[in-house]
């Protein structure tokens, strides 16, 4: 029989080295979405600002340039004297430097062409203001006048260190005929947008104009005003996002933790939150995957308690047979009857032996099939040596095993493998020969068969005795079942080899039954049962 074989699947850790980096959760990429939508907030405005703030500065420049030039040309078409060798009049230059000059804004300074200072508009002394008096009282008999006060300005602090350098620096660039603009450090320690421009005749540089604006802080200081808006927002978005984290994983979380504490203190058998378990994210997951492991360990508690009590029945009834054989033993005195009496007892504790050994070995399957680590092996090798124990211990009269194994042809002598514990699996195919040859009768034969079909591994363990009762073909897997034909020896079995072998098989993801081999009348031929394990990716 041809088998299907089986296609490479691709290895999801494959590919670049960078994508296995990238959260593939949806909780992952939902706290990195919400912890960077913050961050995006406060860079994109940050961008935005400084946009601003260069368009500012530039748009200062600009109009500093066009008023420097204005001033620039006045004051070369005005101020200048001397022919052929021009030069500047320093007091018209002074004169036209403080008319067209603001210094509410901005500050002015000429320089000649030496680079000494000729004109400032800070050195102008008379400032006049004005205001209205408050009436004269009666006796003054004054009237509202016009009072002058001339004010002479507190000259400015010394320049701080830097200040003098820059401003020579930006000079002499504008000796030589360039145009100068950019930021610099002002005589009194804050940052000034200021442009320097040739005053020139024709090709001969006569002077440089200095303009400087001392209101970059508060350009600065309205940018962060600006800026603010973005700020809250980002920790706003940022609060959010915390909060709703802490909704979707924090609080759900705590809610597991107290689920598992009630289970841990006995309060519950099994965690039940079916708002979380319907959720479609890892939370969910990991809701069902506990919900289904308390719910199996809730199931596990049944089974053991009713393991318990069926152990308890089945010790209980030899040893109550015992206990009426000794209570009987010494009341009769007939030599015949105390013998058949101490073969009972014989019987009895030679049942009682065996139940003990296979109770023992069923507790133990749990631990045996999570201690071994799963493997492949093959399987036709495991039945073969098997088989051959069962013929090399063979007694005269005892059922002889017969094993075959069977290759679909594209696979010829391909090795059938299946992935578990070699021990166990064992374990399953001796329990099943050891109840097929209790069946068969002396000189019978007890048939052992593997093939592979579909991608399983397929054994069939047949024998040539009464069958099964159709009616009883699921529960001879149950517990304690020991229906056994007339004749057969009492006590040789306790009624666990194919519960225990059934066990065995689920946990290797395989399945096992049980069915009758019928002629072409339909007679009863014998027991057949099945075990199909799925077979090991080569």
């Amino acid at each position: 029989m041809a088998s299907d074989t089986d296609t490479a699947k691709p290895d999801p850790g494959a590919g670049p080295a960078w994508r296995r980096w990238l959260p593939s959760s949806r909780i992952g990429r939902l706290i990195i979405v919400l912890n960077m939508l913050g961050l995006a907030i406060l860079i994109v405005g940050a961008l935005v600002l400084n946009e601003l703030r260069r368009g500012l500065v530039n748009a200062r420049i600009d109009s500093l340039t066009t008023q420097g030039e204005l001033i620039a040309t006045i004051i070369d078409q005005a101020a200048t004297v001397g022919e052929p060798a021009p030069a500047l009049d320093p007091g018209y230059a002074s004169q036209i430097l403080q008319l067209l000059s603001n210094p509410r804004t901005q500050r002015a300074r000429l320089f000649d062409a030496h680079g000494k200072l000729i004109a400032d508009s800070y050195w102008v002394a008379d400032r006049v203001e004005w205001k209205v008096l408050p009436p004269a009282k009666p006796r003054d008999q004054g009237a509202a006048g016009v009072t002058m006060q001339f004010q002479t300005p507190k000259p400015p602090p010394g320049p701080p260190p830097g200040a003098k350098q820059a401003l020579a620096h930006e000079v002499a660039e504008a000796m030589g005929g360039r145009h100068w603009a950019g930021m610099r450090v002002g005589d009194d320690g804050e940052r000034v947008v200021s442009v320097s421009i040739p005053i020139q005749h024709v090709q001969a540089v006569l002077g440089v104009l200095t303009l400087e604006a001392s209101d970059v802080d508060e350009i600065v200081a309205r940018q962060r005003a600006a800026l603010l808006p973005f700020i809250l927002l980002s920790i706003g978005v940022t609060l959010a996002s915390s909060l709703l984290l802490n909704n979707l994983i924090a609080n759900p979380i705590r809610r597991l933790a107290r689920a598992a504490d009630r289970v841990r203190l006995s309060r519950a058998r099994a965690i039940t939150l079916p708002d979380i378990a319907g959720r479609q994210d890892e939370l969910g997951d990991l809701t069902r995957s506990l919900e289904a492991m308390t719910s199996a360990l809730s199931e596990r508690m049944d089974a053991i308690e009713r393991f318990a009590a069926d152990v308890a029945h089945e010790i209980k009834n030899p040893l109550t047979s015992m206990r009426s054989a000794v209570e009987t033993l010494d009341l009769i005195t007939d030599p015949a009857a105390r013998e058949r009496l101490l073969g009972i007892l014989k019987q009895d504790v030679q049942r009682l032996d065996r139940l003990v050994t296979d109770i023992s070995n069923a507790s133990r399957l749990d631990a045996e099939l999570s201690r071994e680590d799963p493997r492949a092996f093959d399987l036709g090798r495991l039945l073969t040596e098997i088989t051959q124990a069962y013929d090399n211990q063979a007694k005269p009269g005892e059922p002889a095993i017969h094993y075959s194994i069977r290759y679909s042809a594209p696979d010829l002598l391909e090795p059938i493998l299946v992935s578990g514990r070699e021990g166990p699996i064992a374990q399953v195919f001796r329990n099943l020969i050891d109840n097929a040859r209790s069946f068969s009768l002396a000189g019978g034969e007890v048939r052992v068969r593997l093939e592979r079909q579909k991608g399983e591994a397929v054994a069939v363990v047949e024998d040539d005795g009464p069958g099964v009762p159709p009616d009883n073909l699921e529960t001879v897997f149950e517990r304690f079942y020991t229906s056994r034909p007339k004749g057969a020896a009492f006590g040789g079995n306790s009624g666990l080899g194919l519960s225990i072998a059934r066990q065995i098989v689920a946990a290797h993801g395989g399945t096992i039954r049980a069915e009758n081999r019928l002629d072409a009348q339909g007679a009863v031929l014998g027991a057949r049962f099945v075990v199909t394990l799925p077979e090991a990716r080569r």
